[in-house]
């Protein structure tokens, strides 16, 4: 199977997002506040994972514009949550770069008393071991 491909697959099932229910409406572009400023907006991100062109999206300086907002998510009338999306991808180009902020063991050192169970969840799930 084709590397972009099983890419395709990894990243819609780490985000748990359904592209093939995106219709194109483009109303998660028309709500992102950083649209003037990306070159790949919402349903661009949603139409090229679809047909598994996560190489290009990875190298995009888009990945890291999206402000993850969620307006997208939001205003997406199919809840197809292109900002899931964003964030998996990524994640994943992260994870391919070897470029974690943070070690596994690191993450222990940072954690405090009040921290809500999600965000040290949300920590250890981002970064590779």
């Amino acid at each position: 199977m084709d590397k972009n491909k099983l890419l395709s697959e990894q990243v819609q099932r780490n985000s748990g997002v359904d592209v093939s229910k995106c219709m194109r409406c483009g109303k998660c572009t028309a709500t992102c506040p950083n649209y003037d400023l990306m070159e790949y907006h919402p349903h661009q991100f949603v139409n090229m994972v679809e047909n598994d062109k996560l190489d290009v999206l990875m190298k995009s300086s888009s990945l890291y514009l999206c402000l993850n907002c969620f307006a997208c998510v939001e205003r997406c009338p199919r809840g197809v949550e292109p900002g899931k999306l964003v964030e998996a991808i990524r994640l994943e180009a992260v994870r391919q770069k070897e470029n974690n902020h943070l070690k596994p063991d690191q993450i222990v050192e940072k954690l405090t008393e009040g921290m809500p169970q999600q965000a040290i969840t949300t920590a250890f799930r981002k970064y590779t071991k």
